[in-house]
């Protein structure tokens, strides 16, 4: 079983960065497939980046292209999203999770088996 834990969530001011990370425990970490979404209140759930299970391949919802970035470090079985030029429209909920393919469409949280339970961000402007 996959038990995801993210952290780093927290309260930033617009223009400003946070990282987020999520740590993976149960069968090897260097096999997981992550995805990063968000929800808003009153929102569906989004799709923020993925990354392979090696770290060579990414891809980034067109919203956070070019300002967050999806790593990681599997010697620390953790997946970090960084996130920079922060707007409130990027206030919600950050879940990671785990695909077991790393095949389009990456993007649906459908194909995702184990969440995380959430850490909260919040943009004020």
């Amino acid at each position: 079983q996959v038990q995801l834990f993210e952290s780093g969530g927290g309260l930033v001011q617009a223009g400003g960065s946070l990282r987020l990370s999520c740590a993976a425990s149960g069968r090897s970490f260097s096999t997981y497939h992550i995805g990063w979404f968000r929800q808003a209140p009153g929102k569906e759930r989004e799709f923020v980046a993925a990354i392979n299970c090696s770290g060579s391949m990414t891809y980034y919802a067109g919203s956070v292209k070019g300002r967050f970035t999806i790593s990681r470090d599997n010697a620390k079985n953790t997946v970090y999203l960084q996130m920079n030029r922060l707007t409130p429209e990027d206030s919600a909920v950050y879940y990671c999770a785990e695909v077991q393919t790393f095949t389009m469409p990456v993007t649906l949280a459908e194909k995702y088996d184990y969440w995380g339970q959430g850490t909260q961000v919040a943009v004020s402007s």
